[in-house]
């Protein structure tokens, strides 16, 4: 029913940005809060930020004020904003979204994107 799919990864140096895109399909996107997770070598899949319905933005902690989370239900499309990147933001990051209320949990998600790296470098 919804396909997302992620784009704008790559390799940045230590203190640079990138901006993540995730475009999906579906007639009912603006019913979904979003989010993005990211998954490092060896490490749990783990909460990056999302947003609701309504547009307020929760972020993880290692990531508030460097990361910006934003949607536009008219393209049907959510933004990642990561300014100032560090080595530790290293991982494939995931776009994801919910039906009705969301978490921070990954198991709380119904569809998500196929991933796209970031790497970072000291």
């Amino acid at each position: 029913q919804v396909q997302l799919v992620e784009s704008g990864g790559g390799l940045v140096q230590a203190g640079g940005s990138l901006r993540l895109s995730c475009a999906a399909s579906g007639r009912t996107f603006s019913t979904y809060a979003m989010g993005w997770f990211r998954q490092a070598p060896g490490k749990e899949r783990e909460f990056v930020a999302r947003i609701s319905r309504s547009g307020v933005t929760y972020y993880a902690d290692s990531v508030k004020g460097r990361f910006t989370i934003s949607r536009d239900n008219a393209k049907n499309t959510v933004y990642l904003q990561m300014n100032n990147l560090k080595p530790e933001d290293t991982a494939v990051y995931y776009c994801a979204g919910a039906r009705g209320v969301s978490g921070s949990a990954a198991q709380l998600y119904d569809y998500w994107g196929q991933g796209t790296q970031v790497t970072v470098s000291s």
